[in-house]
């Protein structure tokens, strides 16, 4: 399974600098606690709630079992997927632009 060539979420797209960027951000959260990380906006999303291009990655890269993906917030917008293997994240796709699972504003 080749992850690394995730089509438009692909890490094969990221330069030197973003790279590092996520690198520093990673290791942030390697100190961290499950409960402290989801209290900074990263959470579960069931694999149905993800757009229809993502589902299909998961499928092509023989993951379709998955119930759930794990959205880890390192900005505003941008997220790294993966999938949550006890104390593990298993990576996916890098998002910056928040296409993944589009977030559903309360009250609209």
């Amino acid at each position: 399974m080749d992850v690394s060539d995730a089509g438009r979420w692909s890490w094969k797209k990221l330069d030197a600098n973003t790279l590092l960027l996520i690198q520093e951000k990673l290791k942030h959260f390697e100190s961290m606690r499950w409960s402290d990380i989801e209290r900074g906006g990263s959470h579960n999303i069931e694999v149905e709630d993800i757009h229809k291009d993502a589902f299909g990655q998961l499928v092509e890269f023989k993951l379709d079992d998955t119930e759930e993906v794990f959205s880890l917030r390192l900005s505003g917008k941008q997220r790294v997927w993966g999938i949550r293997d006890r104390n593990l994240l298993r990576l996916l796709w890098w998002d910056p632009l928040h296409e993944i699972c589009l977030s559903r504003k309360k009250h609209t």
